[in-house]
């Protein structure tokens, strides 16, 4: 088991701006379609089916042209506005309004009927009509234009990734004995993206420091030599803008601000090793609260409220279940005792609580900005019949799980604040990837990943 750390940066975090679509797609990405690198596979008079059935524009000229484009900005312009009225009726303070946005529309796409495109006034919503070629010629080579799940996956996937499987060569294994061809495609695909990150193994804070700025070896023996104060400095200060030599340096020329403050004991010890002790000790900012997601029996929130009180911490600790409490009565015979406990150690509890929904969650009004630490051990989005954790579909919830976790969270930390969250390594439902990968789209920075069994907080 590993426990990624995402921290938030020093300073608050900015809002996103929503996606829209533009008016109408630029003649360039029309003209995109000729040229596919890769395909020579594909039957050409596939191709030409192809083409008829995205319903082709080459052909168009004059008149025709104009009333195509007007059309596609008419139907785009119909998706921006529905985009935009998703919170309407809805009392959401401005800055809650990209997280409340976040969990609606997904809401939206998981209720929303089959038969939309039958229904009248309903229009398909656009999408990039070079990235639809590719992908159809990609299915038509390996002869899956039927499996709706591969296609699920490419659909889903970005146009560089869909260039690289595509120059790649890659041929999905269509008679694996265990696993169906979507969960091997899904499987291929994730490892894609994988690459580009720090990988899922134990990570400390200079190799999480070194792979986000992109440092060399160098660089790294650099770090590795310095003292705590001098690499808390170093990792606080580097934005990118100043050469690492000359940050260093600065930094032995800088004195500790406070000594009297956690962060800055044993200056002159080893850095990288104090910094790791420090996360593992969980010696977190004491005057902050901390919240705990999908704590079912509460065990959690028990050892991390007795943690907090015997170093004398006065921020509160806030336990939350999914389950409601009829239900967790059911299963965990000591969930009353739990409770009590906790609230002799100044803890509230909440139930019914969804981490992807608290910017509308009454529980948690005027919080914002109020939590230093945040825990979420072993994420999951629950278990779906007839289906395994790898399958693209349930991956797919596991996905926007840790998207919209972060996007809800991003309100209501406080700058520099940590998020913990424990999963396997080789995890296949919510990968490590997910959880990187949902911090760092939310305007989070990944701080560290160790192995779960050396944090203190683990025996629960």
């Amino acid at each position: 088991a590993i426990l990624a750390q995402i921290g938030t940066p020093p300073i608050p975090p900015h809002p996103t701006c929503a996606r829209t679509l533009s008016p109408a797609p630029a003649m360039a990405e029309i003209e995109a379609f000729e040229g596919f690198e890769g395909l020579e596979g594909v039957d050409e008079a596939e191709l030409a089916k192809l083409e008829a059935e995205m319903g082709g524009i080459e052909g168009l000229a004059g008149d025709d042209l104009e009333a195509t484009l007007a059309d596609v900005g008419e139907a785009a312009a119909e998706v921006e506005e529905e985009e935009e009225d998703l919170t309407a009726g809805m009392e959401v303070e401005e800055h809650l309004r990209d997280a409340v946005e976040g969990s609606l529309r997904l809401k939206r796409m998981l209720s929303r009927d089959d038969d939309d495109d039958t229904q009248p006034g309903k229009r398909r919503k656009l999408g990039d009509p070079v990235k639809a070629l590719k992908v159809q010629a990609l299915l038509a080579r390996w002869g899956l234009t039927s499996d709706a799940v591969v296609k699920h996956v490419l659909d889903q996937s970005s146009v560089d990734e869909v260039d690289m499987i595509t120059k790649s060569g890659y041929q999905p294994d269509k008679f694996n004995q265990m696993k169906s061809v979507g969960e091997v495609f899904n499987r291929y695909v994730s490892e894609i993206r994988e690459r580009s990150m720090p990988g899922g193994a134990a990570c400390d804070a200079i190799s999480a420091f070194k792979h986000r700025w992109k440092l060399d070896f160098t660089a790294d023996k650099m770090l590795r030599i310095l003292k705590h104060k001098d690499l808390r400095y170093v990792l606080a200060n580097h934005g990118g803008t100043k050469e690492l030599k000359d940050l260093i340096e600065e930094a032995q020329a800088t004195e500790a601000d406070d000594d009297l403050q956690t962060a800055n004991a044993l200056p002159e010890n080893m850095g990288i090793s104090t910094i790791g002790r420090f996360m593992r000790l969980e010696l977190i900012d004491p005057l902050s609260d901390a919240c705990v997601f999908g704590d079912a029996n509460l065990t959690f929130a028990l050892k991390l409220a007795k943690h907090r009180k015997a170093l004398g911490h006065v921020g509160r600790v806030i336990a939350t279940t999914f389950e409601d409490l009829p239900t967790l009565r059911e299963r965990y015979k000591e969930i009353d005792q739990s409770i009590a406990t906790l609230e002799e150690n100044y803890s509230e509890v909440y139930h019914g609580v969804d981490c992807t929904r608290i910017a509308i969650d009454p529980k948690f009004k005027g919080m914002e900005g109020s939590l230093g630490a945040v825990y979420y051990n072993y994420p999951h989005s629950g278990a779906i019949q007839g289906f395994f954790d790898g399958h693209p579909i349930v991956n797919w919830r596991h996905e926007n799980l840790m998207r919209l976790f972060f996007r809800a969270l991003r309100s209501f930390m406080k700058p520099g604040g940590i998020v913990k969250v424990a999963s396997n390594m080789g995890a296949v439902g919510v990968r490590y990837s997910y959880i990187v990968g949902g911090g760092i789209e939310n305007e989070f920075l990944h701080v560290e990943t160790m192995p779960f069994q050396e944090w203190h907080l683990h025996r629960y």
